[in-house]
């Protein structure tokens, strides 16, 4: 890995949240409402609003409160939420384990089940299996996660009590919170028995999350595959009479995993900020739900912390899918 490149493309990131940070302060002090008439009672006087908004910085022009708060920024300082009347920056450390270990098993099940039905598909071509295959995926597309989420709340939590449907682990049992990754945590402590609460409790918002993002998983394997078992190197394969499993799996599937990583890298950082209906609909204590609450509340500060937080991990997560492709195809160099 060239680094040159490395460092041209943190330049990339730091450019990216510079410009994201710009636009969402901006956004949120033309848009109409106001966060301080919001915290004051009825009787609340005009004395009493100016000596809020000195308090919050918001009697500067805009250009002024974005320079403050920007250094502020800069040096760690998030603000205080307003509604909530503590750091922006623990509040959101509090919430983001829980949305990344939602995002991160509802990828982990999207790559497993899309990469060995597309690989099936291929391989079982113009039969039942690779039928059901394009069924799924058209399925999993049309069909978004806030409604996989309601269908299965309503199957498996309200006709056949077999998963539970709201929070992350079951209110009798309780846990030691270390990394605020609770499944990790669970194992740290050998807590199995809140392994397996916080593990059921999982599968239901997991599964809504990761079923959009397997039929994309889906589409791009198969023509990947489609595209890469016309190689002269998979035709040399066969003809050394190697099992088609083995030409697939072995040899095809390696080159046809390059643009499935960079589709679920792009994806990864629409999860981490499209987890907002899934976490209303299960009651997730995560980053979604303080979202919507910021939303609702007009919490400017809060809103911009968990903004700026989703787009740093949305381009982070793009750098490490790049640094991906020299271990999936070592013959791919950066200059």
């Amino acid at each position: 890995m060239n680094l040159k490149y490395i460092i041209k493309r943190l330049l990339y990131i730091i450019t990216t949240l510079f410009g994201v940070s710009i636009i969402t302060f901006v956004i949120l002090r033309v848009i109409p409402g106001n966060p301080i008439a919001m915290m004051l009672p009825p009787q609340a006087t005009q004395q009493d609003i100016i000596e809020l908004k000195a308090q919050y910085g918001l009697d500067k022009a805009i250009p002024i409160q974005y320079g403050i708060w920007l250094i502020n920024v800069v040096q760690g300082d998030f603000g205080v939420s307003i509604h909530m009347k503590q750091d922006v920056m623990e509040l959101v450390i509090e919430r983001l384990p829980a949305t990344l270990e939602l995002v991160l098993a509802a990828t982990a099940i999207a790559l497993i089940l899309g990469i060995f039905i597309g690989t099936l598909s291929i391989m079982k071509k113009d039969t039942f299996l690779d039928k059901l295959g394009s069924l799924m995926a058209v399925l999993g597309l049309a069909i978004p996660d806030f409604l996989w989420g309601l269908l299965f709340i309503i199957f498996f939590g309200v006709f056949w009590h077999v998963l539970p449907i709201s929070g992350r682990i079951a209110s009798t049992d309780t846990l030691i919170n270390i990394t605020g990754f609770f499944l990790v945590d669970s194992l740290i402590k050998f807590d199995f028995k809140g392994f397996y609460s916080v593990f059921l409790h999982l599968i239901l918002p997991a599964f809504s999350l990761a079923l959009p993002l397997t039929a994309i998983v889906i589409r791009v394997i198969k023509s990947s595959l489609l595209e890469v078992v016309k190689e002269d190197y998979i035709l040399l394969a066969r003809v050394k009479g190697l099992a088609e499993r083995v030409v697939i799996f072995i040899h095809a599937l390696r080159n046809a995993l390059i643009p499935t990583t960079t589709i679920v890298g792009v994806q990864f950082g629409f999860l981490m900020g499209g987890t907002v209906l899934v976490e209303i609909i299960y009651s997730w204590p995560g980053l979604g739900k303080l979202a919507v609450t910021a939303i609702i509340t007009r919490d400017l500060p809060l809103i911009q912390g968990v903004v700026l937080v989703l787009a740093f991990i949305f381009v982070i997560v793009n750098l490490i899918v790049d640094l991906l492709y020299t271990f999936i195809n070592p013959k791919i160099r950066y200059g």
